[in-house]
C-alpha cells in the first residue's frame, strides 16, 4: 500500500493536492497491521515511510506539512508500548485527513461567495478545491460558463473538464494551454487552486504565471482558492520538479533538449485575491 502510493505520487496519478495529502495520510495505516519488536523500531518505520512519501515529491507543500504533522503527533505524544504508538498513530491520520477536508471546504465555500451566477471563469490544471467552490455556487442557484485549459503535458484540464461537465449548470468549453489569453477577453474571472505560496510567490501547474500576466493585463480578476495551511514558512522550500522529457515528446530528441518543469512561480501581485479556509487575502 506504501510503496504503490509512493508511486503513485511521483508519476502524478492523482492530481488534487489535497487528495495526495489525504491517500498518503491513509496509507500510513498499514503500520498498525505490522508487527514491531519495540516503539523505537515502530518510530523509524514511520518516519521512514513518512519521508518516502515526502521524498516522491519534494515541491508538494501539504504532502509535506500533513506527513510532518503526523509523525510529529505521534512522536511528541512518548507512545509508551507499540499498540499506544500505533493507536496514536490512527487518531493522527484521522485528524490530519479531517483538516484536510473540513478546510478544502471551507475555502471552497468562502470562494463561491466571489463567483456571481452566469459568470464565465477560466481554470487551469485540476483542483478539487475549485471544484468545491463551484459546487457551493451551484448550490446557491448560480450557473457558469467555465473555460477550461488541457494543462499539458500530462493534461490534467481534461479531467477536470469532464468533473465539471457532470455537474448541471456548467456549460464547459476545453482549450489549449495557449488559447487562454485569446478567450480572456470573454471571461470574468480567473479561478486556480494552489500548490503553495511562499512569501510573495504562488507556486502551482505550470501555465499559471503566463495566465496571470494575461489575466493581469487585461484587467480580469485571478482568485487562487486553497487551505490556509498552504501558505509555508522556513519550515517547507520550495523546490520544483523536472519531470520526463517523455511526458512531453515521445520519441528520441535528438540534437536537442526537453525541459519540462511541473510547477511555476506567480508574483502574488498579480492576483486579485487568495481565499483559503481562514480568510480572504486582496493583492
Amino acid at each position: 500500500m506504501i510503496d504503490e502510493t509512493v508511486e503513485e505520487i511521483e508519476e502524478m496519478q492523482t492530481h488534487s493536492s489535497s487528495v495526495v495529502a489525504i491517500k498518503a495520510a491513509r496509507a500510513l495505516r498499514v503500520l498498525a497491521d505490522r508487527e514491531f519488536p519495540t516503539v523505537e523500531e515502530y518510530l523509524r518505520s514511520l518516519e521512514r515511510n513518512s519521508h518516502a512519501f515526502r521524498r516522491a515529491n519534494p515541491s508538494h507543500a501539504s504532502l509535506h506539512t500533513t506527513q510532518r504533522d503526523i509523525v510529529e503527533m505521534v512522536t511528541d505524544a512518548d507512545p509508551a508500548d507499540v499498540e499506544t504508538a500505533k493507536q496514536r498513530t490512527l487518531d493522527a491520520i484521522d485528524a490530519v485527513v479531517d483538516e484536510v477536508e473540513s478546510a478544502k471546504d471551507r475555502a471552497g465555500a468562502r470562494a463561491a461567495d466571489l463567483i456571481a451566477d452566469d459568470d464565465v471563469l477560466l481554470t487551469h490544471d485540476f483542483s478539487s478545491t475549485v471544484l468545491a467552490a463551484i459546487d457551493d455556487a451551484l448550490a446557491a442557484g448560480a450557473t457558469f460558463e467555465v473555460y477550461v485549459t488541457e494543462s499539458r503535458p500530462r493534461f490534467l484540464g481534461r479531467k477536470t473538464a469532464r468533473k465539471l461537465a457532470e455537474r448541471d449548470g456548467v456549460d464547459v468549453t476545453l482549450i489549449i494551454d495557449s488559447a487562454a489569453g485569446h478567450y480572456l477577453q470573454e471571461v470574468d474571472r480567473v479561478l486556480v487552486g494552489m500548490d503553495c505560496i511562499v512569501e510573495e510567490t504562488l507556486y502551482n501547474r505550470v501555465g499559471t504565471y503566463p495566465i496571470a500576466t494575461a489575466a493581469a493585463h487585461s484587467e480580469v480578476p485571478m482568485t487562487v482558492v486553497g487551505a490556509d495551511a498552504k501558505f509555508v514558512d522556513g519550515a517547507f522550500a520550495f523546490e520544483n520538479e523536472f519531470r520526463s522529457p517523455a511526458e512531453v515528446l515521445r520519441e528520441p530528441a535528438e540534437g536537442f533538449a526537453v525541459a519540462n518543469p511541473a510547477y511555476d512561480a506567480t508574483p502574488t501581485a498579480l492576483l486579485d485575491s487568495v481565499v483559503t479556509d481562514e480568510e480572504i487575502r486582496e493583492y
